[in-house]
């Protein structure tokens, strides 16, 4: 019997994903019908498809995802069974046996799965203070907006995802039980500031460094357990995600990765963007990859074939989380950061003293990026340029109750 975990993802963001020339650009109207987003979700171009060169960065950065929930490979189910089972030389003993069987159960029950599932109720019996009584509000509106988005849209087509794949970007609280999806340029620094203040690693999230947060390995994450522990956290634990509308945070991706030094994304990213998209590119800009306009940087994020990957600062919400597989308790807002942050803690009986950070992790002599930044980095893109970046976060945008940006 086949180990493989094949969890059938009933969503729609397979056309969405990689672009063709301009000819195939159809406008989105700022308010569609039903029948609208089936029409132009099912009549998305065939020839759509994915870039090919991924490339990995020390910390894994870079996300394969594009190509992973469309083809399960023979070797692909290795990481989930490598961490299941115990590997055994020989002949396999009883015990190895058993754990064969229990492993294959659970696989099985994965793949019979019925998600999404219905929302269940919060548990607010921590929740003493009345102020928070907006905040609940919103946050109800948004989960069922959410929850009734992905009952009406997510059969139109149907994706393959590995569960580890899945729930890749996920960490782990266990002493509160507690769930939270990375969604990088959303807060996701001071996110796991807290994460490490409630996992007793830290007393306070101001004292702890940005390289601690990214490159500590001090938080577990989901894909980490076994299948029984995935299995027991995602349907018991407060499962959590905070997103950010979908323009700002590809701004405030580019601001921090390409206008400031970087070790990194400049070589890799970098080079690669300014030999393909600047026309008579110095020899200097092809060596260190420093000096990347947004308007190139955009034409690399639209290509079908990108000279390299995507990249977790700026791949969708929609693939980095499955909203619409993975039921979430709690979904905050970049916007309304703190409040919600702050609520969802006492929600969860953090300690009282514990409130979410709100200073800016780096580059703090930046401006945040705004709405009126964004105007200043669009103004530069032409109008099909700019329903293209909207097309392409279409997803996003639709989920989360983001309006129409500015086309």
């Amino acid at each position: 019997m086949s180990l493989d975990v094949i969890v059938i993802y009933e969503f729609l963001s397979s056309s969405f994903s990689g672009w063709e020339p301009v000819k195939y650009l159809r406008t989105v109207p700022r308010i569609m019908s039903t029948e609208k987003i089936q029409e132009h979700i099912t009549n998305q171009n065939p020839k759509f498809h994915m870039p090919e060169d991924i490339r990995e960065n020390r910390e894994n950065l870079l996300l394969n995802s594009e190509r992973s929930t469309r083809v399960l490979t023979k070797t692909s189910h290795s990481q989930g069974r490598d961490q299941a089972l115990s590997n055994t030389t020989g002949s396999p003993t009883e015990k190895s046996i058993e754990e064969y069987r229990g492993a294959n159960t659970l696989f099985n029950k994965f793949s019979k799965m019925n998600w999404p599932v219905d929302i269940h109720p919060l548990n607010k019996s921590l929740v003493k203070d009345n102020k928070w009584k907006k905040t609940d509000e919103t946050q109800e509106k948004r989960r069922s907006f959410l929850q009734e988005f992905c009952k009406k849209y997510g059969g139109v087509s149907r994706h393959q995802s590995h569960l580890f794949n899945t729930v890749s970007r996920i960490y782990v609280e266990d002493k509160h039980k507690i769930l939270y999806c990375e969604v990088p340029k959303a807060g996701c620094s001071n996110w796991k500031r807290i994460l490490m203040v409630l996992n007793g690693l830290a007393s306070s999230a101001y004292n702890i460094s940005h390289d601690a947060v990214h490159y500590g390995k001090h938080l577990k994450k989901l894909d980490s357990f076994d299948l029984k522990g995935i299995y027991t956290r995602l349907n018991t634990y407060t499962k959590a995600v905070f997103v950010r509308d979908p323009m700002e945070r590809l701004v405030s991706a580019f601001r921090d990765k390409f206008e400031h030094p970087n070790s990194y994304y400049h070589p890799v990213f970098g080079r690669a963007i300014i030999k393909k998209y600047r026309p008579n590119a110095c020899e200097e800009a092809l060596l260190n990859g420093s000096g990347v306009k947004f308007k190139e940087f955009i034409h690399y994020l639209l290509d079908s074939h990108r000279p390299v990957g995507m990249d977790i600062h700026w791949e969708k919400v929609s693939k980095l989380c499955y909203p619409c597989l993975i039921n979430y308790d709690f979904v905050g807002k970049f916007e309304t950061l703190e409040e919600d942050a702050n609520y969802f803690l006492q929600m969860i009986g953090a300690p009282k003293e514990l409130k979410f950070p709100n200073f800016k992790d780096r580059h703090s002599s930046d401006e945040r990026t705004n709405a009126q930044v964004v105007r200043q980095y669009l103004k530069d893109l032409t109008r099909t340029e700019r329903q293209l970046i909207y097309d392409f976060y279409y997803l996003d945008y639709l989920m989360f109750n983001y309006t129409t940006p500015f086309l």
